[in-house]
């Protein structure tokens, strides 16, 4: 699927029954061991004729290298209707599960809008109880420009509050892994333990305290 062009017919169908606020929504950083989880909420202007154009390179921000989702993400920026960001701690993670806290980050999205949406695409997950029309479209950030303009908000703003963690947390690495789980990673937790911003619900971090606490025990 991620070779796949996103276009616009989910939001240009939905244009023509009168829905000109169609928001877009994806998330990033649900698989990462440390780190909040984020979410992006992109509204494009649908009756803008250059939109696709403008937005050519747009894709899937997994398919994308560092370097391209940042040049795109300040064209979204530029082109976009509206953009809203929003992300959960790892605490609240480790609270709710991740795939509520991916949900409270995307209604935090939307919250963040500079006025609401109309219409909800988003990817693969469903939000029933924010109330919008919707539509879940499995592997929507290859298929659907909006989902796929909000999968690079939603990545580059994590991707940078995560190389400014790094500054607070210098010795896990998380400005070159983002939090995710590299042998890196791994070799920094085994050696540190968990950090504050680690998720300790994750099974790796349980690995590496369990370990640090039998070490200790000796």
């Amino acid at each position: 699927m991620s070779l796949l062009k996103p276009d616009l017919r989910e939001e240009m169908a939905l244009y023509r029954q009168g829905y000109h606020r169609v928001a877009g929504l994806d998330e990033a950083g649900r698989g990462s061991w440390a780190g909040p989880v984020a979410a992006g909420a992109v509204i494009l202007p649908l009756g803008n004729n250059g939109l696709k154009q403008a937005l050519d390179g747009v894709r899937d921000s997994k398919t994308l290298s560092p370097s391209q989702r940042e040049r795109l993400y300040d064209v979204i920026q530029t082109e976009a209707l509206a953009v809203g960001v929003g992300m959960v701690p790892p605490d609240q993670i480790d609270e709710l599960g991740i795939v509520p806290a991916t949900k409270e980050a995307m209604a935090l999205a939307i919250a963040r809008l500079p006025s609401p949406p109309d219409f909800l695409l988003i990817d693969f997950l469903g939000l029933p109880r924010l109330g919008y029309p919707q539509k879940s479209i499995v592997h929507g950030d290859a298929l659907s420009l909006s989902i796929a303009a909000a999968s690079i908000v939603a990545k580059v703003s994590r991707d940078r509050l995560m190389v400014e963690l790094d500054g607070r947390y210098p010795s896990y690495g998380f400005a070159s892994h983002k939090g995710y789980g590299t042998p890196q990673h791994r070799t920094a937790l085994d050696r540190l333990g968990p950090s504050s911003i680690h998720r300790f619900s994750y099974a790796p971090v349980r690995a590496a305290m369990q370990g640090r606490k039998l070490k200790a025990d000796d």
